[in-house]
């Protein structure tokens, strides 16, 4: 399963929709997930993508792949830095969204 954790984007092809953090941190204990899609701002009141990255650092919850896509610089800055200390070996972070190669071939798997 690939999951896109946003609270107002639309879900791209491939992908399982996340709409909060507690959405997001029951999926990625309960299912494997080979891509992670984050963003940071999640609405008034509601955890952040800050605390998705906390959980999934301290409880190795790591997908092989993780994108943020979060429009707030400052909030991918942090969960970047706060993934990519704590990940295993094998396990790419990456600083900005799925590029587009990228999700041709992840709609490709999911279809076929």
């Amino acid at each position: 399963m690939n999951l896109f954790m946003d609270d107002y984007r639309p879900c791209p092809p491939g992908f399982k929709l996340a709409r909060d953090a507690h959405e997001c941190l029951l999926l990625l204990q309960e299912y494997p997930v080979a891509v992670l899609s984050l963003d940071y701002d999640l609405g008034p009141g509601q955890l952040t993508g800050k605390d998705v990255a906390a959980v999934i650092a301290s409880k190795q919850l790591y997908p092989p792949e993780i994108y943020l896509h979060s429009s707030s610089p400052e909030g991918r800055r942090t969960m970047y830095e706060l993934l990519y200390a704590h990940k295993p070996e094998g396990v790419s972070v990456h600083n900005g969204p799925i590029p587009e190669e990228r999700m041709r071939v992840i709609r490709k798997e999911s279809e076929g």
